[in-house]
């Protein structure tokens, strides 16, 4: 399959590419770089060395003798995106070319006015190019189950049944977004929903949790094919910035009470369930919305795994609290549903010590490049 990753430098992006590449898909990367060029405007960086994309994808040819495409560009050209679908033709759009911050879009205005303008007008520019060149290109979307919130009721996938006067009827999942990041991917869910309906396209919106994990088979090949590891107060996720306290010898900081409760994955389900929405596609016309994730915890709960794993390597780790820089409920009712990819052949990776230990020896490896400075939020919702 002729497969397109849009973001294949990053984070979920670079493993995603690798391993759909070694399951024999034709894959092309879109990536303007931008996250690199993020990291020195905050001053911050992974703890893993990352090798430049072009380097990446050399030696993933050397090391299998698979050829990745790459073109550098930004989706928000559409002159660029148009160029790209006609040279490749997809039959499947992965699209996680997306600034993927909460922190980063809360900064000030100018960083909440980005945020929208590359999220919302780039995701609009692939629906175009997909309707005007390959219109039965499928558009897998990465999207975040942060866009539910955390309603006191559990989360369907996607869509609800409503009673109301006595009828009914299925409507979209009710949306109560916490950032201006989160807000664009409702926008890019109502704008492609809408394509669906009026132009036939074929779509499936993955709403992911937040994500685990470094490594995946495709990575450990080669230091050079390394994923990139974030831990700062804006790009990295609370389990990452724990893991980094800890090899540090900094208290793990839980933001207020750590009630607060999220979906998780591991990083090889997030590669296997792109897989899986590329091999079942979505039928012509259709927007289906899959619930990407495999396990719930809280805040306070990541915290005390951590230290256990710690302990285990003989690293003594404390926890704190400190006062939430985010507007958030804190302590909350959380149920998510997700059996669409489980009923479609997800074998879930689970949070254990071992992989807890493994991201620990990691950054213990790499203690010298942390930027301890970085690991203390500094953006606020206020």
């Amino acid at each position: 399959m002729r497969i397109i990753v849009a973001g294949g430098d990053g984070f979920c992006g670079w493993p995603t590419a690798l391993y759909l590449s070694e399951k024999g898909h034709e894959v092309t990367i879109v990536d303007n770089l931008v996250r690199r060029k993020i990291d020195d405007e905050l001053h911050s960086n992974s703890v893993t060395p990352i090798a430049s994309l072009q380097e990446r994808v050399d030696k993933w040819r050397e090391l299998t003798g698979k050829e990745i495409k790459v073109y550098e560009g930004d989706l928000n050209h559409y002159d660029f995106l148009s160029l790209v679908f006609k040279n490749e033709r997809p039959e499947a759009f992965v699209h996680f070319a997306e600034q993927r911050s909460a922190p980063y879009s809360m900064i000030d205005r100018e960083h909440a006015v980005y945020t929208q303008q590359n999220n919302v007008l780039g995701n609009l520019n692939v629906l175009y190019a997909i309707k005007e060149f390959e219109p039965d290109c499928h558009l897998i979307k990465l999207g975040t189950m942060g866009e539910y919130g955390q309603p006191n009721i559990d989360i369907e996938e996607g869509y609800i049944e409503i009673e109301h006067k006595g009828r009914k009827d299925t409507l979209p999942f009710p949306k109560q977004p916490g950032s201006f990041y989160h807000l664009t991917k409702v926008h890019d869910t109502h704008n492609i929903m809408f394509a669906c309906k009026i132009w036939g396209i074929r779509a499936t919106d993955l709403n992911q949790g937040v994500v685990y994990g470094l490594n995946t088979e495709e990575t450990k090949k080669d230091p050079v094919l390394a994923n990139r590891l974030d831990y700062d107060g804006v790009f990295g996720t609370a389990l990452n910035r724990f893991v980094i306290q800890s090899a540090i010898g900094h208290d793990m900081t839980v933001y207020g009470s750590g009630g607060q409760t999220r979906a998780f994955l591991n990083i090889k389900d997030t590669v296997r369930c792109v897989e899986i929405a590329a091999e079942n596609p979505a039928d012509q016309g259709e927007f289906r919305v899959f619930n990407q994730f495999t396990e719930s915890f809280s805040v306070q709960d990541l915290a005390e795994k951590t230290k256990q794993a710690a302990a285990e390597l003989d690293i003594e780790a404390n926890i704190t609290s400190i006062e939430n820089p985010r507007i958030e409920n804190e302590d909350h009712y959380y149920n998510a549903v997700n059996t669409n990819l489980i009923d479609l052949g997800l074998e879930p990776h689970l949070l254990t010590q071992d992989v807890l230990k493994e991201m620990l020896n990691e950054a213990l490896e790499h203690k010298d490049r942390i930027i301890v400075e970085n690991v203390l939020p500094k953006v606020t919702w206020k």
